[in-house]
């Protein structure tokens, strides 16, 4: 008797330092609608959860909670990943997270990109500093990324029906991505 194949594990993380906050919102609306598409295995994460113990200058020295949140994106068959902007660029902890993260263990991983901003001027951060950073990192970065500015996404909602159809459009070509990875995975294993 054979087993099931495992789901997909999701990891999600937003480097959001406060609840509730627009750029976790946004990383929960695309795993909400991959759910919708495909059972998965989803884990949350943001800066809070990481703990203060993840200004850490080396991976060795991050406290419990922060090593774990590192080695779960490490681990994760996908990611949705998501930051606000700050002066025209993503958050400095987003990338201090990805410091710790050893390449090769993100090559080939399907990957989603958000950001939230204070306005349009922010708008090309996904494309100009957040997608160069994943291709470094050889992900298989979906497409369709999203960000969105204050009045796109308010109080846990999406107001923007353009926004809407960007998430939903990141969620199928992330599930595709996820298919494309198992079967590659597989293809390497026979």
């Amino acid at each position: 008797m054979t087993l099931p194949p495992r789901l997909p594990r999701v990891v999600a993380f937003a480097a959001s330092a406060k609840r509730p906050a627009r750029s976790r919102f946004l990383v929960e609306a695309v795993a909400t609608e991959l759910s919708r598409l495909r059972r998965i295995d989803l884990r949350v994460y943001d800066l809070l959860d990481a703990g203060p113990g993840l200004g850490a200058p080396r991976r060795e020295d991050l406290t419990l909670p922060a090593a774990r949140m590192v080695d779960e994106i490490e681990r994760a068959d996908a990611l949705i990943l998501g930051t606000p902007v700050y002066q025209g660029g993503y958050a400095g902890l987003f990338k201090h997270v990805f410091d710790f993260i050893e390449p090769a263990k993100l090559a080939g991983r399907p990957v989603v990109l958000t950001a939230t901003g204070g306005g349009l001027r922010h708008s090309l951060v996904v494309e100009h500093s957040m997608r160069p950073l994943f291709g470094f990192f050889a992900a298989h970065v979906a497409p369709t990324s999203i960000y969105a500015g204050p009045d796109c996404i308010a109080n846990d909602a999406v107001l923007d029906p353009a926004i809407g159809n960007r998430i939903a459009a990141a969620a199928s070509e992330l599930s595709a991505l996820i298919d494309v990875a198992r079967a590659a995975k597989a293809g390497a294993a026979a």
